[in-house]
């Protein structure tokens, strides 16, 4: 009797020993979990200005949040790519209905939409102000005013397809030499010609700070090749809306306007020159903190 109500004690003991590890091991997993959701890696565009600008702001905001937050850039496909299989949280500047399709339509099973936050977006060929042509129409039979080139960005972007599989043929511009290289590149050739007084036509896009810092204006699109207007939507790999509700949320709610969104990008990339872009971003906080503070109340 003695024997089995020791052999019974001994395995209660060893059982509470390892409920106890059990409970521990929990409360440990419990305490990681809570660490790791505090980790957000937001994905940005390559040379994507608006992307740039909101992914530097929800930064901020999200630090505020008491949130550990890194900004990881990379071109389109490996972008998506990497928000698909959880590499990448979160990015803010995908554009639908129809530059980021293709992509969307690849990858979007294991993606979620949060939400679009900007609906006055669009792809434009843009050239300077006092060019000789008006429309996109006239630009074959002007090309040697523009030095037969019409310079584009990343070979990789929606807007680059876009120029290529749409405007070129579209428009009869394949005599023309479209050269791709970055976003930076196109906008150092668009401030070089436009400071000299030359013709220029680049591949551009709306909203961008370029618009109030250059003299140029866009071509008309008649046959549509660019697509109309388009909306941009924040994303996030599977799951996301789960493992971090609340920034969810804040990201499903946040809307900006053009005023705020070109007043944000004109102080990082063109008022200053530098890409140490956080005191700007806490000083346009600051300037703007009814804003902010509403994106997440």
């Amino acid at each position: 009797m003695t024997k089995k109500t020791t052999a019974s004690l001994a395995t209660i003991m060893a059982a509470g020993l390892v409920l106890a590890s059990c409970s521990s091991d929990a409360e440990e997993n419990s305490t990681s979990g809570e660490e790791q959701s505090k980790d957000i890696t937001i994905a940005v565009f390559n040379g994507w200005d608006e992307g740039i600008a909101t992914s530097e702001l929800w930064r901020a905001i999200l630090e505020d949040e008491g949130y550990d937050v890194t900004l990881e850039y990379a071109d389109p496909a490996p972008l998506f790519a990497g928000l698909s299989t959880g590499d990448y949280d979160l990015t803010t500047d995908i554009w639908l209905p129809g530059t980021h399709k293709e992509y969307v339509d690849r990858f979007g099973d294991d993606i979620e939409d949060l939400g679009s936050w900007f609906d006055q977006a669009k792809l434009t060929i843009a050239v300077n102000e006092d060019s000789p042509i008006t429309s996109l129409a006239d630009l074959a039979d002007n090309a040697d005013e523009f030095g037969n080139q019409i310079v584009g960005i990343e070979p990789g972007a929606g807007l680059t397809s876009a120029t290529e599989n749409e405007v070129i043929p579209t428009y009869g511009l394949e005599g023309m030499d479209f050269t791709t290289s970055s976003t930076v590149a196109m906008l150092s050739e668009l401030k070089a010609a436009t400071d000299a007084g030359e013709n220029v036509v680049v591949t551009l896009w709306e909203p961008h700070w370029a618009y109030s810092a250059f003299p140029i204006r866009n071509l008309e699109d008649p046959e549509g090749a660019l697509g109309g207007a388009e909306l941009i939507h924040s994303y996030a790999r599977s799951g996301f809306s789960e493992d971090h509700p609340d920034v969810a949320q804040w990201m499903g709610d946040f809307t900006m306007t053009p005023e705020l969104l070109y007043d944000l990008e004109d102080l990082l990339f063109n008022e200053n020159d530098t890409d140490d872009y956080e005191p700007l971003v806490r000083q346009w906080i600051e300037e703007n903190q009814d804003y902010v503070d509403s994106l997440t109340s």
